[in-house]
């Protein structure tokens, strides 16, 4: 009951927060113009001088300067309650005289300075002078000069900072959502300390103020007493130069502390740590110098005329603490050496080796050459390309691509790039990175001169160009590749077409994972009925036929469906991809919705079906050589008169035909794309450019 009707007052002090400060900024600001009682301004006082501790403690305590971050207000506002409370106490003193009895000022007045009379007048007065002249030329003028320094070299900063972070963003060490919450701490470290740069101006302004108002206080006292209370020189004198004295040193001590906190603040740009933290680290690492400093102290200790009751001692503490730091160090680099020792591989043991050498999932290595394309300081074109290519991976084949780690290869060509699965090689080349790819469309005005090469994503030829002749080629009609749009490229085409390999079993795991949130009966269902290692089996197959994954509700369900009838992932995967038909469809229409294919002779279908035979990869047919080598030609005169005629080529086919015949022309013709007749949506015209047919199959099957 207690702790619910705790949580309710604090969920009500936080609602009424905004409503309680707006209400102290303006009862603050109304002080100046509204008279109040001696026992209100004690309080007011106290409390002045509380929030000035407060904000120190807070300082001292405080890890990152952004931890408070409304430290900028807070001065403000601090320096407009303590102004008003210095006009408040003016009146009160010029109105009242002798009979003024703060108890505050007072106590300011006599105690703090330790002695009455005319003695302690000029006590107080000096003391004040030398607060102020401390607070003035020292802490305010310092922190003021620091706040402007930092403030400057923030803003010059910023442009390097925020290339490091788009830099890391590219290059997949930071997730879209770490770069943004970066970027908004830069942001707010930017504000912080350009507000700070502003506001310890008003620390400078305050004292020049507290310095006028003590003056007036005086003179004015004096002159008030004098005239309008007819009190002597002497008294009027001792009366409000005692009461000036003590209102000056009761405003401006928590000025002094406020003033304290803004240097600190500013001075501790660098620290990572509270400020007692890095005190006690930083003074507890050597101890050599207390052990110089305790033979200090015990020299002067033997010099006539020094105490040597006080150095002795402090000599023998310095000495004994030096002689801990040191001992307690050398243990520590003891200890750091046997770890070392024991971390450090022993050829000869096999034992000390790590049982797993782990790879990188994705890597890109580049030669010394190449390495400007991904440094941070000459614009690091080729990050930005490679974070577009996780997007777009990501987007069509619903695959999230893993971070690319990107290294220099010394043992590679200077020009040449490797990509790496799992520490693989599975692309390279070599490029140019002063020059520009030039590869010829098929209909060009100009033939372009130029050193003779070969197109590293696709096989095509094309030549090197330098810079002077690259408008040239442009205007000719030539497609002209930049360094990093030919790695970029190369790298896209490289990821799509092993895509499959890509996604392992752990990447699986994080999709079930993910797609819980939104669907957790899909996904409890899937699991329920089917493994891991099925699972990734179906996806590894769509990706190979460059089948996009993202709608994995539509693939789970028809796993799920059909996994009673059979679990083989031949099977399943046909299923899924009737459950895609939709957008399999849609991948391939052109604008008249209109689908132009290829289809297969009967014939042809039932002999591929009545030889195949189930292998590790699923379900295969098996040829004749001779028959084998007769379908490839003929496959391959089809698809060069659909490509002439500007049509992706498609083969059409039945159900059960479609995985051996994706399986047997894949690696041959990898632009073919083989659907079955499930696979069509209904409202698609389709259009036949021919049938894939063997000669003579029908009567050497009958024999």
């Amino acid at each position: 009951m207690a702790e619910r009707a705790s949580n309710s007052f604090s969920m009500l002090l936080k609602k009424r927060s905004d409503l309680f400060v707006a209400g102290g900024v303006i009862a603050v600001v109304m002080m100046m113009l509204i008279p109040l009682p001696t026992v209100l301004l004690d309080l007011l006082m106290t409390l002045n001088l509380i929030i000035s501790l407060l904000t120190i403690l807070i300082v001292l305590y405080t890890r990152d300067a952004l931890e408070f971050s409304v430290f900028p207000t807070i001065l403000l506002v601090l320096t407009v309650f303590g102004l008003a409370l210095n006009i408040s106490s003016t009146r009160l003193i010029l109105s009242r005289g002798s009979a003024f009895n703060g108890r505050i000022i007072r106590a300011f007045a006599s105690f703090v300075v330790g002695t009455e009379g005319s003695e302690g007048l000029v006590i107080g007065l000096i003391i004040f002078i030398i607060i102020v002249a401390v607070q003035f030329i020292v802490i305010t003028k310092g922190s003021t000069r620091v706040a402007e320094v930092a403030a400057r070299f923030t803003l010059d900063a910023l442009p390097g900072k925020q290339m490091a972070i788009e830099a890391e963003y590219n290059s997949g060490v930071l997730t879209e959502e770490e770069a943004h919450q970066k970027k908004t701490e830069l942001e707010r470290e930017v504000d912080f300390y350009g507000a700070m740069d502003g506001a310890s101006k008003f620390v400078s302004g305050n004292v020049k103020v507290g310095i006028l108002i003590t003056v007036v206080n005086i003179v004015g006292g004096i002159i008030v007493g004098i005239s309008i209370h007819g009190e002597t020189l002497n008294t009027a004198l001792n009366t409000y130069l005692s009461l000036a004295v003590g209102d000056g040193l009761v405003t401006q001590f928590p000025a002094l502390l406020v003033s304290t906190a803004t240097g600190i603040i500013v001075t501790r740009a660098i620290s990572e740590s509270t400020f007692g933290e890095d005190v006690t680290s930083q003074f507890s690492g050597q101890g050599r110098i207390y052990l110089i400093a305790a033979l200090f102290l015990a020299v002067l200790g033997f010099l006539p005329g020094f105490p040597w009751y006080l150095l002795f001692p402090m000599s023998f503490l310095a000495g004994w603490l030096g002689f801990r730091l040191t001992r307690k160090m050398s243990i520590r680099q003891h200890h750091e050496e046997l770890t070392r020792r024991q971390k450090k591989p022993d050829e000869s043991a096999a034992g000390d080796l790590s049982p797993i050498a782990p790879l990188d999932p994705l890597s890109l290595e580049l030669g010394y050459t190449l390495v400007p394309l991904v440094d941070k300081d000459k614009g690091a074109e080729l990050l930005d390309r490679i974070v577009r290519i996780r997007r777009e991976i990501a987007l069509d084949l619903g695959l999230v691509v893993p971070r690319i780690r990107i290294v220099d290869n010394m043992r590679l060509d200077p020009a040449a790039y490797s990509f790496k699965i799992r520490g693989v090689v599975v692309g390279e080349s070599v490029i140019k990175i002063n020059q520009y790819l030039c590869i010829s469309p098929g209909q060009v005005s100009e033939e372009i001169p130029g050193e003779p090469t070969t197109d590293p994503t696709f096989g095509l030829p094309a030549k090197w160009i330098n810079e002077e002749m690259r408008q040239r080629a442009e205007q000719a009609g030539y497609t002209v590749i930049d360094p990093p749009s030919i790695i970029a490229t190369h790298l896209t085409e490289l990821i799509r077409a092993n895509a499959a390999e890509i996604l392992g079993r752990q990447e699986v795991k994080a999709m079930l994972d993910a797609l819980r949130k939104d669907f957790p009966a899909v996904v409890d269902d899937h699991q329920k009925n089917l493994s891991l290692g099925e699972t990734q089996k179906v996806l590894q197959g769509l990706l190979n036929e460059r089948v996009s994954i993202r709608n994995l509700v539509a693939i789970f369900e028809s796993m799920v469906d059909y996994c009673n009838v059979s679990k083989k992932p031949d099977f399943l995967i046909e299923k899924a991809r009737q459950a895609l038909k939709r957008q399999i469809s849609q991948q391939y229409i052109e604008a008249d919705r209109t689908l132009r294919v290829m289809t297969v002779a009967q014939v042809l279908e039932q002999h591929l079906i009545e030889n195949a035979t189930e292998s590790s990869e699923g379900a295969i047919a098996l040829l004749e050589p001779q028959l084998h080598r007769r379908l490839m030609n003929t496959v391959a005169d089809r698809l060069q008169q659909i490509q002439r005629e500007g049509h992706h080529p498609i083969l059409l086919c039945s159900e059960a035909a479609r995985p051996l015949l994706s399986h047997l022309l894949r690696r041959r013709f990898p632009s073919l794309t083989v659907l079955s007749i499930q696979e069509i949506v209904s409202g698609i015209t389709i259009e036949t450019f021919g049938e894939i047919a063997i000669e003579g199959l029908a009567e050497s099957v009958a024999t």
